[in-house]
């Protein structure tokens, strides 16, 4: 009998990838654009600040170019898009669960730690770089520019390095 994946199995990963791929052509026949989120992140932080300091928000030289609508953009959406499909996917397969997945050696409180930390540091990274992770090796990736594949490289060769670093926290 074959498991469904709508209900609580994983999704066969060279499925999954097709339909990533389909998802990107669909982006880019649709919108004349790539996948990416760190865009779509800023904006809310633009609108946020926007909020509370209006002012300032449409003077500053980061965020004081989007203008007053910064939410009017098409990233605000993909992003609203990715969290509202993975919400939907993970209550359908009956895996929506509040839990912090960690090792038996790691405390909670640092697992949400290093999250954190590491969150916040891609998030720097990604602003800095003007581009996610996600649009550097999808949309870069499918458009086959050196840059991009130069950059996968060294994102598996540092998430190697870095597994050996931190895998005593994983293996118990």
């Amino acid at each position: 009998m074959k498991k469904n994946p709508l209900n609580g199995e994983n999704m066969n990963p060279y499925l999954a990838g097709v339909l990533l791929g389909c998802t990107l052509l669909a982006s880019f026949l649709v919108l004349g654009a790539g996948l990416g989120a760190s865009g779509g992140l800023a904006r809310f932080a633009a609108a946020l600040e926007g909020f509370v300091a209006p002012g300032h928000t449409l003077s500053s030289e980061y965020f004081g170019r989007w203008g007053a609508h910064p939410l009017h953009y098409y990233l605000v959406f993909m992003l609203l898009g990715t969290f509202a499909g993975g919400f939907f996917s993970a209550l359908q397969a009956n895996r929506l669960s509040i839990q912090v997945e960690k090792g038996l050696k790691a405390s909670p409180r640092l697992r949400l730690g290093l999250a954190l930390a590491g969150g916040i540091l891609v998030g720097f990274a990604s602003r800095l770089a003007q581009g996610c992770t996600s649009g550097q090796a999808l949309t870069g990736g499918a458009m086959l520019l050196t840059g991009s594949m130069v950059f996968l490289v060294c994102v598996f060769a540092g998430g190697y390095a870095a597994a050996h670093l931190v895998r005593r926290q994983w293996n118990d």
